[in-house]
């Protein structure tokens, strides 16, 4: 299987932490979007070789241009490190858009390099499905961790618009996309999936907001009949139980309304070793958990958890039917 990876900003810990990560990789393969040279000596330097697919090599560096040394060892945004991870990510995605990889796997990108470069740019989730074609409502962020698999109803919203964007189309979507996650990670036994609610304690009977009675709890409703019988939904429940249930194991994902509701949880939880997935999709997506962490970059002490987790869901999430590459 090959696998497309899009190593992230330059200045950042993604070509150190993908280098460490591809030493990893087993029998698969790679196509490794950025700076080709910058990612040689990386490589070189964890004892990582790398040539052409074609000729047999485990590991292709795909040239997207360079980045000047300033912006490199700068380890702060610059409009040069993010245009050019925005052309890496570009470039990894059409590849699996292609069919000439099975799966994208990416490194952190800076939002602000990004948008400093000229490019409105809101993730890399919506960038994603943009490229493929379809909304941002055809697509789940969803962290998926060893303690915590976690799917987000909203993402990158200010927090005073997410009472508006909770909405029971997105509900449904997001339990949709939850289970079919985690039926693609395990086949047999129950499934058990918490949906939280918005307000606190749930909206305690309509006391502390009705988004509860009114969106979430019938959007609850009409997905447990069109559910696999192996599935077993809840909610909505208060966030705090979900998330407490799901960390003592009796609970295998919870669906969040917000995105720090589900973050934060998930990073307390499962720091370094949660996967950021966007299901729906016509590809698998995985990328770290964390972002471009200059200031680790800058003193040496990048820790390659995160994109080992990431390459080694992305291997697991592909579908077994599918075939070559």
């Amino acid at each position: 299987m090959t696998l497309a990876v899009a190593v992230g900003d330059a200045a950042g810990v993604g070509p150190v932490v993908t280098a460490h990560a591809l030493a990893q990789l087993g029998d698969d393969r790679a196509l490794v979007y950025g700076d080709a040279a910058q990612l040689a000596r990386t490589l070189a330097s964890v004892g990582v070789e790398h040539g052409s697919l074609a000729a047999g090599a485990r590991i292709e560096l795909v040239d997207v241009g360079a980045v000047s040394t300033a912006a490199v060892t700068a380890h702060a945004p610059t409009p040069e490190a993010g245009a050019q991870a925005l052309v890496a990510l570009r470039a990894a995605s059409d590849a699996v858009l292609s069919g000439r990889a099975r799966a994208l796997v990416t490194g952190p990108v800076s939002k602000e390099a990004i948008v400093a470069s000229g490019t409105p740019f809101r993730g890399q989730t919506e960038y994603l499905a943009e490229r493929a074609g379809l909304a941002d409502d055809d697509v789940t962020m969803m962290f998926l961790g060893p303690r915590l698999r976690v799917a987000l109803v909203t993402t990158h919203l200010r927090l005073g618009d997410v009472q508006a964007a909770v909405t029971g189309a997105r509900v449904e979507r997001t339990v949709r996309h939850l289970v079919e996650a985690l039926l693609r990670l395990r086949s047999e036994g129950t499934v058990r999936i918490d949906v939280a609610g918005l307000n606190p304690h749930a909206g305690e009977g309509g006391l502390f907001g009705d988004e509860e009675v009114r969106v979430i709890g019938p959007a609850v409703e009409r997905m447990r009949p069109r559910l696999p019988a192996s599935v077993r939904l809840r909610g909505p429940r208060a966030a705090e139980a979900s998330f407490r249930e799901a960390a003592s194991g009796l609970v295998d994902g919870v669906v969040a309304m917000a995105h720090d509701q589900a973050t934060i949880a998930s990073k307390l939880l499962d720091w370094g070793a949660a996967v950021n997935v966007t299901w729906g999709l016509p590809f698998v997506r995985a990328s770290v958990d964390h972002g471009v962490a200059y200031d680790a970059a800058a003193a040496g002490e990048a820790s390659p958890e995160g994109m080992v987790a990431a390459l080694a869901l992305a291997q697991r999430l592909v579908p077994a039917s599918r075939g070559a590459p």
